[in-house]
């Protein structure tokens, strides 16, 4: 059953309006006495006013007072059908086709009924289907018409009238039938498939069939008093969906909707469960709990999105309302202990009133302002109000951030800027996830292992010994390569701090300071972490492979452990010395992250001897190999050699260079030494030599002339290569980034007509009409209007696209993806991105023009969001034939004269009300001078329920505050941010600012920081 119910998120209870109803007598359905009852007037979505007669509900069709119509005829035959086939079928046989008849009629009520009201609730479809075959146009069909006023009339009361009623009314009642069809013989072969299974199950107690039978019993009461109650709440109007039809007052959800959540859909089909304890069956259970789950279905994907599309209220995002100091707020709630002002938030209480749909806008007039919404997840923020804020001028430090210390006042802090003072992206379960925050690597790693641990069955020894090889060698492969090449995009583009700034809200005035020590602090965090798994997976290795030797002193066990703990005691020592030197500062790399930390080069201690003390903590791996002898250790040993010799020669030296520069030494004390030794021995050896000394010194000559010529001639087929390659090599990323930017656009079957030959393509024609300045280019954001011209017998699914200019190679048939960048020719005639068969082309009537021209406007989601060259196309019938195509223009996107406050605060003041759709009651009231008087600029209308408007604004605040409908809009900016300035910054972090001055803030220290 249906009904129109309250959400728990804040749907508004609706309340009687006096205004919309008169007391009159009606009837009670039942043959009764007269009661006195309220004339309920409902409105049309054209805007007409009519009075709702009285219905009937559907216990009428078995009541031998009322009049049958041939559909209740219809129906009673269908219900008569299911229990002769009940009594005439064997009992396996009808649970079979019980079964099947009760999932025909049930996938008929949840998908089919869900689908045409999802349809009539979005675009009037069902209303438009009558309209368009005409079966109550008397002209048209009038046989059909006085069929279906026959069938109507004998099921109303005296104050129905067929003829003064409007079509929607009538198609509802229509509509009725067919609902009462369904919901009848679902129920109906619901119970007869119960029945078909009822059996007595074996092995209980009398006791417990007793109590079987009284709680079936007593869940049916239930069920049955469940609808009857929520019936008298809504009566047939939200028993039906009347508001999917029309509008009307005087709904009141009390009774039993304050039972529990959706009671029609929850407790309200106890009676499933009732029946299934009585018939003893599984079968009957599991039926039952998919029917239900079925109509839970049908209330997520229909009943709620269709509530929240006709009565909810939209929430603007980022709008900032005053909190007082606690203190403040108890002396201002002194005087008002049984009062509470109502509050001036955007989100307004949930138990305030909602005015009558009658009062409001209709369901066509509001939907398009609704079409974001059913598509965009909203961020998850907390509500927020009217913010009253003492604004401080435009300066380089935010206009809210700091207040003169010489004032009394007590700071005004808003909701919206205290919640993104205490969340920043928190991960919640696996949501909001970030690999690079130290505390949420540790999570996946915690799960990691107990996954491991918990699904990893038994190993044969060679088996395990394998898997505890490859554990160590994955850490310390992560530790030398994977920390290697993060460290080195820092070094060379400050990655880590790239990726705070872009993804995390900070505090005015910072600097970007909270961004750098948060990525140190993690850096720090997982960095340490890494060490410690380094160590310990290769330990946990040889453990698994050492065996206690049964005799020291035989063989070369002995000198194997010595030589072992030597080499560990070496690692030991190595690691304490370099410590030692190099402090916290150093032991983290510290200057690859903190540039104003005083640094300097001290070749003191260990560092004397050793440029790169780092290769001999190898000794402590090639120890423990030579401890347990085996093979899998050494070469794990030999691996983690070579991986911090990369990570030496690739990372730390070449920052250090780039830190440093001449200051390194070449040669560290130790090498001094050796080199000062051999130099010493080689003119030793050579008064030694004699007359041999000058062939020596020829021979080694040529030796070392030898390998310096292989060297060299290696060299530069190593640097020939990657020269010669590294164009070939740029243009494959650079093809790959184009193929990946264009693979969505790919995914697309192209359908092309095949009457084209009834078209003249020769009267098609489209064109861009030139943007303000006169020229083909669009700022990013700008409405961008498309004139058109085509026969009069054109096809009404034509549609216009934009693409970007060689997406596709031919002129004749689009084979991409318009991603959402086109509109159709005629919109009324489109559900969603569905062309409908509405009407039939036109025909021309003599002396009349063969041709049809118009103008569509490209605007907010259909608009292109990347700059570039783009054509429009015009396509043929709701295919992919191009009848015309015009182009190209270019989207471009301001950028800043000088990169400074005031350079980058213009820019955004021309950025973000394009993106902000240049609606009045999102936009900074310091961009109100550029809303255009145009109706092609102008915003969608905010809709009357909405929780904003620009008179709400007007008083105390900030004028460079903005706010947002939808994360799509807060996206927008993020991109044109990044192709305006280079600089990343996610939809979060700008709903976070929301607001002119601190974005410029913001993108100002990224670039500072950022820079080289």
């Amino acid at each position: 059953m249906a009904t129109m119910e309250t959400l728990s998120s804040g749907l508004r209870q609706r309340r009687k309006d006096r205004a919309s109803s008169d007391e009159t007598v009606t009837s009670n359905g039942e043959g009764g006495s007269p009661e006195r009852d309220e004339v309920v007037w409902g409105k049309t979505p054209g805007g007409e006013v009519f009075r709702v007669p009285t219905t009937h509900d559907v216990l009428t069709l078995f009541h031998p007072g009322y009049p049958k119509s041939h559909i209740d005829l219809f129906n009673l035959a269908l219900l008569g059908l299911q229990i002769v086939l009940y009594l005439v079928l064997s009992r396996k046989a009808s649970q079979v086709f019980f079964l099947l008849y009760f999932a025909f009629w049930r996938a008929a009520y949840d998908a089919g009924l869900g689908w045409v009201l999802t349809k009539q609730s979005k675009r009037k479809w069902i209303v438009r289907e009558v309209q368009r075959l005409g079966w109550l146009d008397e002209k048209r069909k009038p046989e059909v018409r006085q069929w279906i006023k026959r069938q109507l009339a004998g099921k109303m009361g005296k104050d129905y009238s067929f003829d003064e009623l409007p079509l929607e009314y009538n198609t509802w009642l229509l509509y009725r039938q067919l609902v009462d069809i369904i919901l009848l013989n679902d129920f109906l072969a619901y119970c007869m498939f119960a029945f078909s299974c009822f059996r007595v199950p074996e092995g209980l107690s009398m006791p417990v069939h007793v109590m079987r039978w009284i709680g079936g019993i007593a869940l049916i009461a239930f069920n049955l008093w469940v609808k009857t109650e929520a019936h008298n709440v809504v009566k047939d109007y939200g028993w039906y969906w009347g508001d999917v039809f029309f509008q009307r007052g005087a709904l009141v959800f009390d009774g039993v909707f304050e039972l529990a959540p959706h009671p029609m859909y929850s407790v309200g089909y106890a009676g499933y469960y009732g029946l299934s304890l009585i018939a003893g069956s599984y079968a009957v259970l599991f039926v039952s709990l998919a029917g239900h789950a079925a109509q839970f279905g049908f209330l997520v994907f229909f009943e709620n999105p269709h509530i929240e599309r006709t009565y909810g209220q939209r929430k603007p995002l980022a709008h900032r309302s005053p909190l007082l100091p606690r203190a403040s707020r108890q002396l201002e709630d002194v005087p008002e202990t049984h009062t509470r002002q109502s509050s001036v938030s955007s989100v307004a209480s949930a138990d305030s009133p909602t005015p009558a749909a009658t009062e409001g806008e209709t369901a066509t007039e509001s939907e398009e302002v609704f079409t974001e919404t059913e598509t965009e997840q909203e961020l998850e923020i907390a509500p927020s109000i009217k913010s009253k804020r003492n604004s401080l001028g435009l300066s380089s430090l935010s206009s809210r951030e700091d207040v003169p210390r010489s004032t009394k006042r007590v700071q005004v802090v808003s909701q919206h800027d205290l919640f993104h003072r205490y969340f920043r992206k928190d991960t919640v379960f696996l949501h909001n996830i970030d690999l690079l925050r130290a505390s949420d690597f540790q999570l996946v790693l915690v799960m990691v292992y107990a996954f491991a641990l918990a699904f990893t069955p038994s190993l044969s020894p060679g088996s395990a010994l394998v898997l505890h090889f490859a554990h160590a060698l994955t850490w310390c492969l992560f530790h030398s390569v994977g920390l290697g090449l993060l460290l080195r995009a820092q070094s060379q583009n400050k990655f880590l701090v790239r990726h705070y700034l872009k993804h995390y809200h900070y505090p005015q005035g910072d600097r970007g300071q909270g961004a750098v020590q948060e990525a140190f602090q993690n850096w720090k965090t997982i960095y340490n972490m890494s060490t410690v798994m380094t160590y310990a997976s290769a330990v946990g290795l040889v453990w698994r492979t050492y065996s206690v030797p049964q005799q020291w002193a035989a063989g070369n066990e002995l000198l194997r452990h010595t030589l072992g703990v030597l080499m560990i005691g070496l690692h030991l020592w190595s690691t304490l010395e370099s410590y030692e030197v190099l402090g916290l500062f150093g032991w983290f790399f510290g200057d690859f992250f903190i540039e104003d930390f005083p640094s300097h080069l001290e070749y003191t201690g260990i560092y004397r001897y050793l440029n790169n003390p780092e290769v001999i903590s190898g000794a402590a791996f090639f120890g423990l190999a030579m401890i347990s002898g085996s093979k899998l250790a050494f070469a794990l040993a030999v691996i983690r050699l070579l991986s911090q010799w990369w990570f030496l020669s690739k990372v730390e030296n070449p920052h250090m260079r780039k830190l440093y520069g001449d200051s390194i030494r070449s040669d560290a004390g130790f090498v001094k030494v050796i080199k000062k030794v051999a130099q010493k021995n080689a003119r030793l050896l050579e008064s030694r030599a004699g007359r041999h000394a000058p062939e020596i010194r020829r021979v080694a000559r040529e030796v070392k002339g030898t390998f310096d010529k292989v060297y060299e001639e290696t060299a530069e087929v190593v640097e020939d290569f990657l020269a010669k390659s590294r164009p070939r090599i740029s243009g494959v990323v650079q093809d790959t980034k184009v193929l990946l930017q264009q693979s969505r656009e790919r995914l697309v079957i192209s359908r092309v007509a095949s009457d084209l030959s009834s078209y003249d393509t020769k009267k098609y024609k489209v064109s861009v009409v030139p943007s303000a300045d006169g020229t083909f280019r669009f700022h990013l954001g700008e409405p961008i209007r498309v004139k058109w011209r085509a026969p009069l017998r054109h096809s009404r699914k034509d549609w216009i696209g934009i693409y970007r200019v060689g997406a596709n190679q031919s002129n004749l048939v689009t084979k991409t993806s318009s991603l959402g960048m086109w509109v159709p020719v005629h919109d009324d005639e489109w559900d969603g991105d569905i062309p409908l068969s509405v009407r039939t082309p036109a025909t021309a009537t003599p002396g009349s023009p063969d041709v049809e021209e118009g103008e569509v406007v490209f605007k907010s989601g259909a608009l292109p969001w990347r700059i570039g060259r783009y054509e429009v196309r015009y396509h043929h019938d709701g295919k992919y034939n191009v009848m015309g195509l015009d182009g190209p223009f270019d989207v471009v996107v301001d950028k800043p004269r000088t990169l400074d406050f005031a350079g980058v605060r213009e820019t955004l003041m021309r950025i973000v009300p394009l993106c902000l759709d240049m609606d009045p009651s999102l936009i900074p009231q310091s961009c109100k001078s550029q809303i255009p008087s145009s109706d092609a600029a102008s915003p969608p209308p905010t809709p009357t329920n909405a929780s904003a408007s620009p008179a709400d604004d007007a008083d105390g605040r900030d004028p460079d505050d903005f706010r947002f409908w939808s994360e799509r809009q807060a996206r927008r900016i993020s991109l044109a941010i990044e192709q305006a300035f280079a600089v990343e910054l996610t939809p979060e972090v700008v709903v976070a600012d929301a607001n002119l001055s601190a974005l410029a803030n913001r993108i100002l220290v990224s670039k500072e920081l950022l820079s080289d």
